[in-house]
């Protein structure tokens, strides 16, 4: 018997659709979340398509639904997720992280270097472009997140 997709209880970042396909493909949960930012990045896809599968995908040991009330619960699943983001953030807002605010400073500082190194037009600089950069700390960090993963971190 094939095993079935379904949205996942335990592994759960908003409606739990990577955490039931990483189940499903037998992959890491944290790639295909990759996946989906990437692509909604990349083609705006990503998020739509997430979506859909939030709506469509029954959770795991949900009892079989018809395609209208899986919809109605996912749709108020969504809204409770909504509700719960808002006060998070509200709460994060009001009380922020002080690391969080000496890594936005530190990245904001590491932009305007870039950008004002890059408008000095030294010929030796030339390889530091945005169009260049962005890919390329994309692939580094999820290099890194690769690795974590398979450390066990």
């Amino acid at each position: 018997m094939q095993p079935r997709l379904y949205r996942s209880r335990t592994d759960v970042m908003l409606g739990g659709v990577c955490g039931g396909l990483g189940a499903y493909l037998g992959l890491d949960p944290t790639l295909i979340r990759l996946f989906f930012v990437v692509l909604a990045l990349g083609t705006g896809i990503g998020v739509f398509l997430y979506l859909l599968l939030w709506i469509v995908v029954p959770v795991e040991g949900a009892p079989q639904r018809s395609v209208e009330e899986s919809a109605q619960a996912a749709a108020g699943e969504m809204a409770d997720r909504a509700r719960t983001l808002g006060q998070e953030f509200a709460g994060a807002v009001a009380r922020p992280n002080p690391r969080m605010g000496i890594f936005v400073g530190v990245a904001l500082v590491a932009v305007g270097l870039i950008w004002m190194i890059q408008n000095l037009d030294l010929p030796w600089l030339r390889w530091l472009d945005f169009d260049f950069l962005w890919p390329t700390l994309l692939i580094i960090g999820g290099i890194v997140l690769i690795l974590r993963r398979l450390r066990g971190e």
